[in-house]
């Protein structure tokens, strides 16, 4: 002889919530998932080289199978800082080869390129008011 007890309503509820509940994380698990091409393409370097003797004094340079070149190298700066400088240049969707020149000391970073706009020039006002500034700083007024 068995004995059944009836299921109850409550018990129908539990399960239906728990199959909601996976249900619901196996939605965010898909849609949090990295989504790769499905032909991942790796760049071979075919050159590489690089030096460093511990110092501070270092230089390395290495290419990509898709034309992307670097060359840089670094030194001690007269403050402990690394001075660096270098290019790289990389092949333009459109065609040709962007090329980008760069300096990194106590003076910042300053890169070069045709390929970086160049700054408006100030008008000839904004020059003088910056050379009276410079003027007044020099002869020591200070302006609140």
């Amino acid at each position: 002889m068995s004995i059944t007890q009836p299921v109850s309503s409550s018990a129908h509820t539990q399960t239906d919530n728990m199959k909601l509940i996976i249900l619901a994380c196996l939605a965010v698990v898909a849609v949090a998932s990295p989504q790769y091409p499905r032909d991942p393409r790796f760049i071979a370097i075919v050159h590489e080289n690089s030096e460093n003797d511990g110092n501070g004094n270092y230089n390395f340079q290495y290419e990509g199978e898709n034309g992307i070149f670097v060359d840089g190298s670094g030194r001690r700066g007269s403050k402990g800082q690394s001075n660096m400088q270098g290019f790289y240049r990389f092949p333009l969707p459109e065609g040709g080869i962007a090329e980008v020149r760069y300096t990194a000391d106590e003076n910042g970073f300053r890169a070069e390129s045709p390929l970086i706009p160049k700054p408006h020039p100030l008008p000839a006002h904004a020059v003088e008011q910056i050379r009276i500034a410079e003027e007044q700083r020099r002869r020591g007024i200070i302006w609140d």
